[in-house]
């Protein structure tokens, strides 16, 4: 099994079990499939990935990608994170972790099991509730049961 790789600040591309990213070209695929991102939401994506497990700051995002100044308040980089999830699929809140008020975090794809490990304890969690539901239903409609 290969490992993620942690980037160097200017590597030229980063790569996990799902996400690959051409820093010099300028693209990224999704478990092989190219992703359609617009410039500002590639350089997000790529500030991010520069800095994996790191929490940064909205203000340093809106700083670093946009050029803002430090005093603007804007929901831009909210858009942007949700059409950075969008575009990452069945991935992107496991990738992009919101810190409520303080900023965004990159996570880069451990295991194969981490994303399909949430899948499948939903899918459980969805059975139990499905037996106990036709638990009740038995109880009653047969008190004896």
């Amino acid at each position: 099994m290969e490992s993620p790789q942690t980037p160097a600040p200017h590597a030229e591309d980063f790569h996990d079990l799902h996400l690959v990213v051409d820093f010099r070209r300028e693209t990224a695929h999704l478990d092989g499939t190219p992703l359609k991102l617009t410039a500002k939401t590639f350089s997000l994506l790529t500030f991010l990935i520069r800095h994996p497990g790191q929490l940064v700051r909205r203000e340093t995002l809106l700083v670093s990608v946009w050029g803002y100044r430090e005093e603007i308040r804007t929901r831009t980089l909210d858009v942007h994170i949700r059409r950075l999830r969008k575009s990452l699929d069945q991935y992107g809140n496991a990738y992009i972790e919101t810190v409520f008020g303080v900023g965004y975090r990159f996570q880069p794809c451990r295991a194969q099991g981490s994303v399909q490990a949430s899948a499948t304890a939903s899918a459980l969690a969805e059975r139990a509730a499905a037996a106990a539901s036709a638990w009740r239903w038995k109880m009653e409609e047969n008190p004896a049961y």
